[in-house]
Order: structure tokens, then sequence, then C-alpha cells
């Protein structure tokens, strides 16, 4: 019998031609999910009114996506405001850095932060020189002091969030000879106290109550609760 091949060939060629859309049809679906997942999720960042490199880690470490913009407002201290209290003093100058980049970046979120050291109720801020560095480290050895971290969080709506922490150092007793190679080791001039717990901290502290984060530059157990409820970390 002879078979009609010309015939019969419209039927498997339709058979051929559904079977080829099925397969593009899924390729499409793969493509189109692949680009989804490649496609970058955009999350917003803060910007970190500091250039503290030690605030920059801190942030890093909680896996907050933040840039660094930095200004020009002056620092106040205990020479130029002798009548604030510390914690009032560290206050002023995080919200004074917030304001200064949030009067420029008005549609992001902006983070300022100022850490004091306090003795006797009065502030030990960043020593001009070493010797003043020096009698820093001697009032503080042998003794309790606080550390305090006031920070400025401010959101794209202007609303304004200030909140501080404050921690519990003691230093052990400081011999002339434990001083002057501390400061050898250490590059004091740009840290409030003129001392870093994370910088040859066994060689002075003695003990820490409260955050260790907060001496070193921030609060981030407490920061981490703004940033959570804004939907940042």
């Amino acid at each position: 019998m002879k078979i009609d091949r010309e015939r019969d060939w419209p039927q498997k060629n339709a058979k051929s031609t559904k079977k080829n859309e099925k397969f593009t049809g899924i390729f499409c679906v793969l493509c189109v999910l692949s680009q989804l997942n490649s496609a970058p999720v955009h999350k917003e960042t803060v910007i970190l009114a500091s250039g503290s490199p030690r605030r920059r880690e801190l942030l890093a470490e909680m896996g907050v996506a933040f840039e660094v913009v930095t200004s020009d407002v002056p620092e106040l201290d205990a020479i130029s405001s002798p009548g604030m209290p510390p914690v009032g003093l560290a206050q002023e100058n995080a919200r004074r850095k917030a304001l200064a980049v949030a009067a420029l970046h008005s549609d992001r979120w902006v983070l300022g932060a100022d850490t004091v050291v306090t003795l006797d109720n009065c502030s030990l801020g960043k020593p001009i020189s070493l010797d003043e560095a020096r009698l820093f480290l001697e009032k503080l050895g042998g003794r309790e002091h606080e550390v305090v971290t006031a920070c400025a969080l401010i959101e794209p709506t202007g609303k304004r969030h200030e909140f501080y922490d404050a921690t519990k150092v003691t230093f052990r007793k400081l011999s002339p000879e434990i001083i002057e190679s501390y400061l050898a080791k250490v590059h004091v001039l740009d840290k409030a106290g003129a001392y870093a717990l994370q910088e040859q901290g066994e060689m002075i502290i003695e003990r820490v109550e409260g955050s260790r984060t907060n001496v070193v530059g921030l609060p981030t157990e407490l920061l981490a609760k703004y940033f959570q409820a804004a939907g940042l970390l």
C-alpha cells in the first residue's frame, strides 16, 4: 500500500509546532524569573554625619546600608561651653552634625553622633596634644568614669529622634611607664578621653559595665531598635 506522506505531514507538523510553543513559553517564564532575581533591590541608605572610622566600622558590622557625609560645623567642648553638662554637650554636638547634613539632604535619613568621656561631671574631649592626653590618662587611672554617646537620627520627614547611652568604665592604676607605653602604641589625639577601648584597651582598662560599642562610638544595641522600626535594618 502506498502511504501518502505529504498528506500526513501537516498533522505531524502541527504537533511539533505546539510542542515548540510550549517549550518557548517555559523558556520565556524562566528568563523573566531570572531577570527578577538578578535585578538590584533598592535599600534605602542612611547618611552618617561623622568622619569617625570607628562609627563607620560599627554601622558596617550592624549591616546598615550607609554613606558618609561630613560637615564643617564646629563642635562644642568643655572650654567653649563650660557651663554645659557632659550629656548636654554630646547631645548638642550630635544634633548639630545631623542638622547640618540634613539641611543638604532633606530627603534622606541622617545620623549624627558624639562621644564624651566624663569624670567628676567634667567632660574630657579629644586632647589637643600629647601632654594633655597624658594628663587625661593620669586623671582616669585607677578610677571609674562614664562614656556617653549621644545620637540624633533625622527622618526624611524632618522628624528628629535624640537619645544617648552611658557606659561605666573603670581604669587600672596607671604608672607613668604604662601611660608612656600606651601613648606610643595608640594614636589618641582623635579620641575622647585620650584612649580607645578597641586599641590596646587591656593595658589600661579593668572593667566595662554597659555597652562596649557605646564606648567605641555608637550605642548599637539602642540604635538597632530605631533602625528596625524604620525598616533600615
